[in-house]
This record gives C-alpha cells, structure tokens and sequence, in this order.
C-alpha cells in the first residue's frame, strides 16, 4: 500500500466521522434515541481511531537504533490492533448496554424526523469516507476478494478502515429501521432493540480486526506465491538450493529474509561471497520489501553418505 493511499483514506473517514459524530450526537439530545446515542459513540470511536492509524503511521517512520534495530514498523501494527480494542470497548460494549437499558425501559423518541435526517446524511458521509477506502484498496488487492484482502494484507490502515465504514453504514440502517419502527409501531422497544443490533455488529468487527492485527503484530511471514518466488530467486546461479527459509514482515513495508542455501560445491571465499550477494540482488529485485536478508552457506547434509 503507499503510504500517500492509506492516509488518503484514513483522512476521509476522519473528516465524515467528526462530523457525524457531533451531528448525531446533537440529535440523541433532541430525539432522546438510544440508536443515535449508539451511533453517536460509535463516531466518536471511530473519530478517536483514525487519529491513531495516522500516529501509528508516523512512529513507524522513526529510524532504527540500538533499542529497536529492526526499527519501528510494526507502531502500525499495534495501533490497529488499539483500535480494534476501542472499537470493541467503546463501540460495541457501550452499544449492547444501551440497547439492554432501553429494551427493558423503553422511552418515547421526540422530533424522531430529526434523527432521520442526521441519520440520512450521515449515511451519505459514510458512504463518501467508504467510496475512497475501496478505491485505495482496490490499487493493492490485485485478484483477492474483499475478505481475502482483509485476512492477507500486510498494511493494516485499509482493512480496518474498511471494516469500520462497512459497518457504520450498516449500524446506521440498524439505527433507521430502529427510529422507523418505533414511529411506526408506537412501541419506542424497537430502538433499544436497532441499538442491540448495533452493538452486536461493532463486536463481530471487532472480533475480526483483533484477530487479524494480533496476528500482524506477533509477527506474520510471506503468503505462499510470495514464499516460492523467493526460493526460486535464491534457488539460481550457483546456489544449488535453498535448504530452509523463514520470512517476516517487520513492518507492512519491511521484510526479514533468513535462509540456508547449498552452493555448488568447490567454490572459494570470494566465489561464495560472490553467490550470495547475487542471490540478494535477485530477491530485491522480484520482492522489493525484502530489505533485510540474511543468508547462510551451509552444506546441503540430504545428499551427504
């Protein structure tokens, strides 16, 4: 992912969600609805979380050193992996507890067409916020599905920014239907029970994010296309083969390459220096991201005897 598209769409989903959560938030004190107060937290969450991918970008930058001498890549990793755990807390937990209280004390919505309309042009802000997220992703995805995307990227801002959108456009059609029924039926339940709904999809989403970035930021190698083209680069000239291999994604643009290798037999100091050297140059060159690689002579002991 450049780092240009990331922030590109990290901004968007800032500038809608700032708004949208103060919109909201002015009309739960208007409408007294549960599903826009919900709603209005979950902005708020989101608002907070973008401010964090952009500090995670940031820190990562940060140049290696003696503490850190694979630097500071994975900043990114851990910050999504906060936001996932704010999604949860303050998205989903608040949610489900807002929606218990009001389906067992149900209150009457007041000016409900107020929160209709913040609701609908939220829904058009969040719509404009999640039209840039695809297309950034879309630059990166290649030939993956959606969901393939999101359990295989390395770069963590696009996925969880578009679960986040994804699922803001939905809790706010959970919101609707909530305000809608509870003017139509008469019965104000259906709000707390629209503020349920919504509170169950921020904690699936959120489930999903924590999974995935736990994941990155333990540490996740090469995808399997990745993994071969890599040993077919080192596997040439007078390397013989590659006898084990381990990859790491240091950071979403910064991979650790260690491996042995088995060189054609005979070959001098210099020639084997020589060899190695041509075999890092052959992986930078298909593997860009591979800046640190590590590669060990040794003596290939399957054929040995």
């Amino acid at each position: 992912m450049s780092a240009g598209g990331g922030t590109k769409a990290i901004i968007a989903a800032l500038g809608a969600n700032a708004g949208i959560a103060a919109a909201k938030f002015a009309g739960f004190l208007v409408t007294g609805s549960s599903s826009m107060l919900a709603e209005s937290v979950h902005s708020l969450a989101d608002t907070s979380n973008q401010g964090l991918l952009l500090l995670g970008q940031k820190t990562s930058k940060r140049a290696a050193d003696r503490e850190h001498p694979f630097g500071y890549g994975r900043d990114r990793y851990f910050y999504s992996f906060i936001v996932a755990l704010m999604l949860f807390t303050l998205g989903s937990a608040f949610a489900i507890y807002e929606g218990i209280h009001k389906v067992g004390h149900p209150e009457p919505l007041e000016s409900p067409i107020v929160a209709v309309v913040i609701l609908l042009v939220a829904v058009c802000l969040e719509g404009y916020s999640f039209y840039t997220a695809i297309g950034e992703s879309r630059k990166i995805k290649g030939d993956a599905s959606w969901w393939g995307f999101i359990r295989q990227a390395k770069e963590p801002e696009l996925p969880v920014v578009l679960l986040e959108d994804a699922g803001a456009l939905l809790g706010l059609v959970f919101a609707l239907l909530g305000v809608g029924l509870s003017v139509i039926t008469g019965d104000p339940v259906w709000d707390g029970i629209g503020t349920l709904a919504i509170g169950v999809l921020l904690g699936v989403i959120a489930v999903i994010l924590i999974v995935e970035m736990k994941s990155l930021l333990i540490g996740e190698g090469v995808t399997e296309p990745v993994l071969a083209t890599i040993v077919d680069e080192l596997a040439a000239g007078k390397v013989e083969r590659v006898i084990h291999i381990r990859t790491q994604y240091l950071g979403p643009d910064e991979l650790l390459v260690a491996a042995k290798l088995a060189l054609v037999p005979g070959l001098d100091t210099a020639e084997v220096a020589a060899a190695i050297d041509d075999a890092e140059a052959r992986v930078r060159a298909k593997v860009p991201v591979a800046k640190l690689i590590y590669l060990e002579p040794d003596l290939d002991r399957s054929l040995a005897g």
